[in-house]
């Protein structure tokens, strides 16, 4: 169980950031947007949503690369991956894209091993 906390953390965050970021840029649009008089309501001009879900997921972001990298480190994964990994936190929706994958290649490096998974590679190459 141990060896899939620091996994499951990863994959919560991954969600929370990905549902986060989507909403801070419909929030930060919609103050744009009521910013140049283009709303009907006077009351809509409040930032309010972007004030707060900002910084949140500002913090959740660092906290994902954090768990993305110690992720990179236990599993062995190669720069590009983990570079992908990290980037798909600042595209809206693709951190459950990246989320999918880590768990398929963190489940299976499990399932055969370590030693597998690099006699794989050498093969490949």
């Amino acid at each position: 169980m141990t060896r899939d906390r620091p996994l499951l953390a990863y994959r919560v965050v991954a969600y929370v950031v990905g549902v986060g970021l989507p909403i801070l840029l419909v929030g930060s649009i919609y103050g744009i947007a009521t910013a140049h008089g283009l709303s009907v309501s006077k009351a809509a001009g409040r930032p309010t949503a972007v004030k707060i879900v900002g910084p949140i997921h500002g913090f959740l972001y660092l906290v994902l690369i954090v768990l993305a990298l110690n992720l990179a480190l236990r599993e062995r994964w190669n720069i590009l991956f983990t570079v992908l990994v990290v980037g798909a936190g600042t595209i809206p929706f693709m951190s459950f894209v990246a989320e999918r994958a880590v768990t398929r290649r963190v489940r299976a490096r499990r399932e055969v091993g370590p030693d597998a998974m690099r006699d794989a590679a050498v093969r490949r190459r």
